[in-house]
C-alpha cells in the first residue's frame, strides 16, 4: 500500500485474499470487480470499497453461487453493511458448529489414544444430521428427531456428500431466483418450492414421508420459520431471500 493512497495493487489483493492475479483480472473483464484506478504502468489498484466487494464476492462463491448469480446479488443489495451483517449470522453459526466438531474429532482422538471408551453420543455433535436437534424436538417431537438422526447415521459417506450437494444446490438456486427478482407465483419459483417440498419428502420423519410429500400446513410452518430464525435465513441470502422461499412455498402449499 502507497503512504499516499489507501489502496493495493493487484498482487497485494491476490496475496491477501488468497486469490491470483489472472482471477481479479477475468473478474474486472466481467464487471463483477473493476479496479478503483488503473496506473500509468498499466497496473490496477483497489481502495477500501473495492476490497469490500471482493469480501462479498468470495463469501458468495463459498455459498456454491455462480459468477452471474454473484453478480446479480450484489447488484440487488448495493447496501454492503446489511449484506455483511446477513454473512456474519450465518459465518458466526458455522463456527459454533466447527467449534463442536473440532471438540468432538479430538474428544475421540484421546479416548482412543488413552484407551478409553468412546461415547458415541458424543462423537457427532457439530455434525450437519445434529445442527437444528432443539428445533426439531420442540417442533414434531424426540421421535422425528431420532428417526432423521438414525437415517443420517445409516448413510456412507458417499451418501451423505450427495445428499449435502443436493441441499447447497436448491440454496443456491433459491438465492439466485431471489436475486433476480423472480416472483414467488412464477413457473420458476414454484418449480423450486415443488423441489423443496420433494427434497423434505425424502427424509424420515417428515410429515408425509412415503406418502406423497410434507402437508402444507407443514411447509408453510417451516417458510415461516426460515424467516424468523436468522440461522435458517442465513442458507437462503437473508431475510430477504427467506422471505422469497417462504412466499413460494405458501403458494405452492395453497395448491396442493
Amino acid at each position: 500500500m502507497t503512504d499516499t493512497v489507501a489502496d493495493w495493487s493487484i498482487q497485494d489483493i491476490a496475496r491477501l485474499a488468497g486469490t491470483t492475479s489472472r482471477t481479479l483480472r477475468h473478474y474486472d473483464d466481467i464487471g463483477l470487480l473493476p479496479p478503483t484506478r488503473v496506473g500509468s504502468n498499466g497496473y490496477r489498484y483497489y481502495d477500501r470499497d473495492a476490497l469490500v466487494r471482493l469480501q462479498r464476492i468470495l463469501m458468495l462463491r463459498d455459498l456454491g453461487l455462480g459468477l452471474p448469480a454473484v453478480a446479480r446479488v450484489l447488484d440487488d443489495r448495493r447496501d454492503a453493511a446489511p449484506a455483511l451483517r446477513d454473512h456474519l449470522t450465518w459465518l458466526r453459526a458455522e463456527r459454533d458448529r466447527l467449534a463442536r466438531q473440532i471438540a468432538s474429532v479430538e474428544s475421540t482422538i484421546h479416548a482412543m489414544e488413552e484407551g478409553e471408551q468412546i461415547m458415541a453420543e458424543d462423537m457427532f455433535d457439530g455434525f450437519d444430521h445434529t445442527r437444528y436437534k432443539d428445533e426439531v424436538e420442540e417442533r414434531w417431537g424426540k421421535e422425528a428427531y431420532a428417526v432423521s438422526d438414525r437415517w443420517w447415521r445409516g448413510m456412507s459417506e458417499t451418501e451423505r456428500a450427495a445428499w449435502q450437494h443436493r441441499q447447497r444446490a436448491l440454496a443456491a438456486d433459491w438465492m439466485d431466483a431471489a436475486a433476480r427478482g423472480v416472483a414467488p407465483d412464477s413457473d420458476e419459483a414454484q418449480a423450486l418450492a415443488r423441489r423443496h417440498a420433494e427434497w423434505l419428502g425424502d427424509i424420515p420423519a417428515t410429515p408425509g414421508y412415503g406418502e406423497g410429500g410434507p402437508p402444507a400446513a407443514y411447509l408453510t410452518g417451516l417458510g415461516d420459520m426460515y424467516v424468523a430464525d436468522p440461522r435458517f435465513a442465513a442458507n437462503y441470502g437473508g431475510v430477504e431471500g427467506a422471505t422469497f422461499v417462504r412466499d413460494a412455498l405458501r403458494i405452492y402449499a395453497a395448491a396442493l
